[in-house]
């Protein structure tokens, strides 16, 4: 009997310490949590920029020649209708003069066979011809106007190209650049100066190829100007398809609204471009990262139980990380990451 009671007090002891040993592995763990979204993140990023017109004509005379005259300066202002620059016309002049010639010579002959026609066809009507003569000489009409007609037109060009002698100014603007100088020998079609409309001015920026693709055509943007304190408002005008083969960068092109006075162009400015994507992208402290292989993972605790959540990195800043994945007010684990499994039942600090 007594044997008996040891035996179930022997029993009852070790029942005990498994219950307590149970006890202990069942604690839920405390995790040190964040909740995506709480931090400030900043989302604009500034790049330098140039003041430039959007409309910049290159200039060049329709004929070639001396150059007799140059009337501007870079950072001059003309108006539409001005002569810019001049070039000798002699040349154009005398060429005129042989088209005009043309011109009399080819009317002559059209006043001959204009005579001869009318001569012969009274000769075939009164049977003196045959039907073949008359048609040589009619023949012989249709050439001569023919020739007359050619050479009108020619006299005509010739005229325009004496008038071409001088550059004109097609509208308001500044000359930006002026490529020749008096006396100097330019072809037709060769860019002699380039005149930019003041009246719709741009900023031209460059963007970093990684972030191209948080812009787009349209978007409003926040333009500063060093020679002024004032912000004013632009939008995105146009976007290069292409990188820049040295750079690799990619042109943007900055529309501006309601531009300062004083702002002039070749003025530096600066171009605030709020990150479209910006709402999508988290800031977690590097302890979160959970690192298998190839695939970056953070430990998103849901309804008190952990569970893996793969996620792109953005941006490495320090102990901080931007990852992309994640939804705003989701509850990530900061720390301790490899010390916890799928579906754990954890508490939160």
């Amino acid at each position: 009997m007594r044997i008996a009671i040891l035996f179930l007090a022997l029993m009852l002891s070790v029942m005990t310490g498994c219950s307590d040993e149970e006890a202990k592995n069942e604690i839920i763990p405390l995790v040190k949590t964040q909740r995506a979204g709480e931090t400030n993140v900043n989302t604009e990023s500034v790049y330098p920029g140039v003041v430039k017109g959007r409309y910049e004509t290159n200039l060049s005379f329709q004929v070639g020649g001396q150059i007799m005259s140059r009337n501007v300066e870079v950072g001059t202002f003309v108006r539409a209708g001005e002569v810019i620059m001049t070039i000798n016309p002699r040349d154009v002049a005398q060429q005129n003069n042989q088209a005009e010639a043309q011109v009399a010579s080819a009317k002559a002959q059209l006043d001959l066979a204009t005579s001869n026609l009318n001569r012969y066809r009274e000769l075939f009507n009164e049977g003196a011809i045959a039907a073949s003569v008359l048609d040589q000489y009619q023949t012989s009409y249709d050439s001569a106007a023919a020739a007359y007609d050619n050479a009108l037109a020619a006299a005509a060009q010739s005229q325009n190209a004496l008038g071409y002698t001088n550059l004109i100014a097609d509208f308001n603007g500044v000359i930006s650049k002026i490529n020749v100088e008096s006396g100097q020998v330019v072809a037709a079609g060769q860019t002699v100066a380039t005149l930019v409309q003041t009246n719709e001015l741009e900023v031209e920026v460059n963007v970093p190829e990684s972030k191209i693709t948080e812009i787009t055509i349209n978007q409003p943007v926040a333009v500063s100007f060093w020679a002024n304190s004032n912000s004013i408002e632009g939008f995105v005008r146009e976007i290069a398809p292409i990188a820049d083969s040295s750079s690799r960068t990619f042109t943007i092109k900055i529309a501006i609204l309601n531009a300062p006075d004083n702002i002039q162009l070749g003025m530096t400015a600066s171009v605030a471009i709020n990150d479209k994507t910006a709402d999508k992208e988290i800031v977690l402290p590097l302890s979160a990262i959970y690192q298998t292989g190839d695939k970056t993972q953070v430990w998103i605790v849901n309804n008190g139980k952990t569970e893996l959540k793969s996620v792109e990195v953005k941006e490495l800043d320090g102990n901080n990380i931007l990852v992309r994945g994640i939804n705003s007010g989701e509850i990530v684990v900061t720390a301790g990451v490899h010390k916890l499994h799928e579906g754990q039942q954890v508490r939160l600090q």
